[in-house]
């Protein structure tokens, strides 16, 4: 049995359907509690820019080096979610880094359907490069749906001919929009925040109608050839753990180079709803390093 902690997490979910909720206002609210469970550190520098088009905001723990960057994508299934209920999150991973981040707040669905969150990291990290960092000096990171528009969006600049960033990372990445994976099933028990037609219904308001194996929407179909080095950490209790593993195996069979970490009994992006547990810190140091190295 898993620790009373995420037990707790696992309830809270079951008796609080944030995915099955009836508006995606009511979605947004829900989300949105998490700066208040999880307030950012009140010394971390905060400035809300406009990055090439894309609302964003430079996330800086005291200290930390302002010569390279990490360019963070939230999750929330591309409707849910922001910089607000994430910035705590970030802010720790630009700590354990010891790099600043700009944090994304891309346009969502339903209003901004596919592929406005796609040309929003794009839009963002061609600013980068103009505001005086090159790629090599830049990280991408980004969990649940922000784990595969990282993924999604080196698609997209590697296509269109700009130099790729040294590194990307994504924790729990959604990467396929028809839910097909067997932890589906095999995970549902123990999975109350990820259920399939809450998945499905995200995929829909995000698609409208659109294809859903585009390989800018569900990169689990791209052609990941050319990549940088991916670090991807999922819970193995999730119903999105056939996400990662998937995109790791095409990842590798197509030249990537790629690190898989599966963490034992841990629910979908761990790190964000249960920050204090040692699994959290753990994963979040291991990124940070990750990130370090590779921008060193």
């Amino acid at each position: 049995m898993a620790r009373p902690e995420v037990e707790a997490l696992r309830e809270q979910f079951r008796l609080r359907d944030v995915l099955g909720m009836s508006s995606v206002a009511e979605m947004r609210d829900a989300i949105e509690q998490l700066a208040v469970i999880d307030p950012t550190a009140p010394e971390i520098q905060r400035e809300r820019i406009n990055a090439g088009g894309a609302e964003a905001e430079w996330i800086r723990p005291p200290g930390v080096k302002v010569d390279h960057a990490i360019l963070y994508l939230h999750g929330g299934g591309y409707v849910i979610g922001s910089i607000n209920s994430h910035r705590a999150l970030i802010a720790r991973i630009a700590r354990a880094a010891n790099i600043q981040a700009l944090g994304v707040d891309y346009r969502r669905a339903p209003e901004h359907p596919f592929p406005a969150p796609v040309e929003d990291a794009t839009a963002a990290f061609r600013w980068l490069l103009g505001n005086g960092l090159s790629a090599n000096q830049i990280a991408i990171a980004g969990d649940s749906a922000g784990g595969g528009l990282a993924v999604a969006m080196l698609v997209a600049i590697r296509d269109a001919g700009f130099p790729l960033p040294a590194c990307v990372v994504a924790m729990s990445p959604w990467t396929d929009l028809e839910a097909l994976g067997e932890a589906y099933v095999a995970n549902r028990e123990l999975d109350n925040m990820c259920h399939r037609q809450g998945i499905l219904n995200l995929a829909r308001l995000y698609l409208a109608g659109q294809n859903p194996r585009n390989p800018l929407a569900a990169p689990l179909y791209a052609d990941l050839h050319r990549l940088p080095p991916l670090l991807i950490h999922v819970g193995e209790a999730e119903t999105l753990l056939d996400d990662s593993t998937r995109i790791a195996d095409r990842a590798r069979a197509q030249g990537v180079e790629v690190e898989l970490k599966k963490w034992t009994d841990m629910p979908h992006v761990f790190q964000l709803f249960l920050p204090t547990i040692p699994e959290s810190i753990q994963s979040i140091a291991e990124i940070g390093a990750f990130i370090a190295a590779h921008l060193s």
